[in-house]
C-alpha cells in the first residue's frame, strides 16, 4: 500500500464552524527552512484562526455548541463578533531539530466561520 501525505485535511465541517488539519504543510515547511530550532508562528487569514488542540469529534460539537450560545447563528455581524471573542488569529508552535513539538494528540487547525470561509493561513519561521 501506497500513503500520500495531503498539505491539510478537514477536521470537521459543522453548520456553523469547519476546521481544517495544516500541520502537515507547516512540518514540512518547518523542515524545508533549515532552521534546527526555534519556533513557527502561524497565522489564519481573513474570517479564520489558528489554534493547536486536539482532534477528537467531541471536540468539535462541543466548541461548535458554544459558539452558537455566545453568539446566535444568523446574527447580525456574527464572524467578527466571534473572531472577538475568541482572540488573536495566530498561534506559536516549537520546533526542535526540524520538527514540531506538539502532544501526541495535538494537531494545528485552522478554524473558519460562515459560508463564505476561504481557507488561508501564513507561517513565520524564528529561530
Amino acid at each position: 500500500m501506497t500513503s500520500v501525505e495531503v498539505p491539510y485535511s478537514i477536521a470537521c465541517a459543522l453548520p456553523s464552524l469547519v476546521a481544517l488539519d495544516v500541520t502537515n504543510e507547516i512540518a514540512h515547511e518547518v523542515a524545508r527552512a533549515g532552521t534546527p530550532s526555534g519556533i513557527v508562528y502561524v497565522t489564519a487569514g481573513e474570517r479564520a484562526l489558528i489554534r493547536v488542540a486536539g482532534r477528537q469529534s467531541d471536540f468539535f460539537d462541543s466548541v461548535e455548541e458554544l459558539l452558537a450560545r455566545l453568539v446566535p447563528l444568523g446574527g447580525p455581524a456574527r464572524e467578527r463578533l466571534l473572531s472577538g471573542l475568541l482572540g488573536a488569529r495566530s498561534e506559536p508552535v516549537p520546533f526542535a531539530d526540524g520538527r514540531l513539538r506538539l502532544g501526541d494528540d495535538q494537531r494545528i487547525l485552522l478554524f473558519g466561520f460562515g459560508e463564505g470561509f476561504v481557507p488561508s493561513w501564513t507561517w513565520t519561521v524564528v529561530g
